[in-house]
């Protein structure tokens, strides 16, 4: 089995698979290690922003997506108490991609990695990373089989992390902090039968928690939420005998009339999945041995739905960064893609990094912060009364139009037209 590659990609989500195609198109030889088995589901709102279709299209999965997801995205609602704000989600610039829409991540991801496949990429799953070490220019990753425990030893200049947020890669394993009341734990469940309206996207302000509520794709309406973990331990108490999900399903439904009426007639499929706690925040530094991208980079309070958007975002940042940087050059495994070329990457792609996710990081902090407890709530329910548009301008506000490739058009799958740049996409030039 091949064992010397270009880069290698730890974790096989958006981030992870949408990074291994732009390199592999580009020629480089990749490995993508994923310890899982797809299909799988995730704690995730799945809400995708209209600004993220470009780099579906780009990566070739732009038309299956569509196909499989839900209705297009075009209403908002901020759901507290008995209360219901409607506001209109501002559209996306493009003609054809101006509305998101959601898809469960076990159709997503699976879009994603056999498109990674496609392109040349080496998939191994599920594998388990157990050793990671040299560094930038000599990396080496040891893996073993799930299923079989063979090991192997990879090799290369360049790996990436993009492994989840809370699931540290042996070399960065970190302790958690003690536990806290305020931790917010993250929970999701499926629902069939559902009332939630076409195109619409809820938002529910809790006292001790928020959360989302849309109609995805199947059919299927996805319901979730994160939880103080004081509040949690509040609804165990008021519900003993519940599994933690199940508790806060009962809660979620005494305390929110939208969701109530919305779920009246619904059913769950399957148990409530649960994940966390949360780390909200910016991991990503210019000295990181390792690149990062997704969750790995930096984490969003999921109330405003970008962690999706994050997750590709930064992916097509650091492909279009390792790109540019290397075009005219050998293969990296042929020994420029040293410690030194590797920082200049990394103080590009920060800055880049920073200057498009840290405003929505701190926006989605201000909004989950004011959504969870009632005063913030009361003020943001009355803001919105008071200028109806707030909520759209918010939408707007958190990046959801902002497309990453502007000033770029989608070109036939397969071809490379400006040197450098991921197949796919193509510069216009004035």
């Amino acid at each position: 089995m091949q064992t010397l590659f270009d880069a290698i990609v730890i974790g096989a989500g958006p981030a992870g698979s949408t990074l291994a195609i732009v390199l592999a198109r580009a020629g480089w030889s990749v490995a993508l290690v994923e310890k899982r088995r797809f299909p799988r589901r995730k704690v995730c709102g799945e809400c995708l922003a209209s600004s993220n279709l470009s780099i579906l299209d780009a990566l070739g999965i732009g038309q299956a997506y569509r196909a499989a997801a839900g209705p297009e995205l075009r209403r908002l609602a901020l759901l507290r108490g008995d209360g219901q704000m409607l506001a209109d989600l501002p559209p996306g610039g493009v003609e054809g991609r101006r509305w998101g829409r959601a898809l469960g991540r076990e159709s997503l991801d699976t879009l994603l990695r056999d498109q990674a496949a496609a392109a040349g990429v080496v998939v191994l799953q599920p594998w388990v990373v157990q050793a990671v070490e040299g560094g930038p220019g000599d990396w080496h990753i040891g893996a073993r089989a799930v299923e079989s425990n063979t090991l192997l030893t990879l090799h290369a200049p360049v790996a990436v992390a993009a492994n989840g947020s809370w699931e540290a890669l042996p070399s960065g394993a970190r302790r958690r902090p003690r536990r806290r009341g305020a931790d917010l734990l993250a929970f999701k469940a499926n629902f069939r039968g559902a009332l939630q309206g076409e195109g619409l996207l809820s938002v529910l302000a809790l006292d001790g928690g928020y959360g989302g509520m849309v109609l995805a794709d199947g059919g299927i309406t996805t319901v979730a939420c994160c939880v103080r973990r004081d509040r949690l331990e509040a609804c165990r108490r008021e519900w003993p005998g519940l599994r933690a999900g199940e508790a806060v399903e009962r809660w979620l439904r005494q305390s929110c009339r939208g969701l109530r009426e919305a779920l009246a007639t619904a059913h769950r499929e399957g148990p409530w999945l649960a994940a966390g706690p949360l780390d909200p925040g910016i991991r990503l530094r210019a000295d990181d041995a390792m690149f990062r991208v997704g969750n790995a980079a930096g984490e969003a309070h999921p109330l405003i739905g970008e962690g999706m958007s994050m997750a590709l975002q930064s992916a097509w940042l650091l492909g279009t960064q390792l790109l540019e940087r290397s075009a005219g050059k050998a293969r990296p495994r042929d020994g420029w893609a040293d410690a030194s070329w590797q920082h200049e990457v990394a103080v590009r792609y920060v800055s880049a990094w920073r200057r498009r996710f840290a405003p929505r990081l701190r926006l989605a902090a201000a909004f989950a912060h004011a959504c969870m407890r009632p005063a913030g709530s009361a003020v943001v329910v009355g803001a919105a009364r008071l200028w109806p548009g707030l909520l759209t301008h918010g939408a707007r506000w958190s990046g959801k139009t902002r497309e990453i490739i502007p000033g770029a058009r989608v070109v036939a799958q397969g071809t490379n037209t400006d040197h450098g740049a991921p197949q796919g996409l193509t510069k216009e030039h004035p």
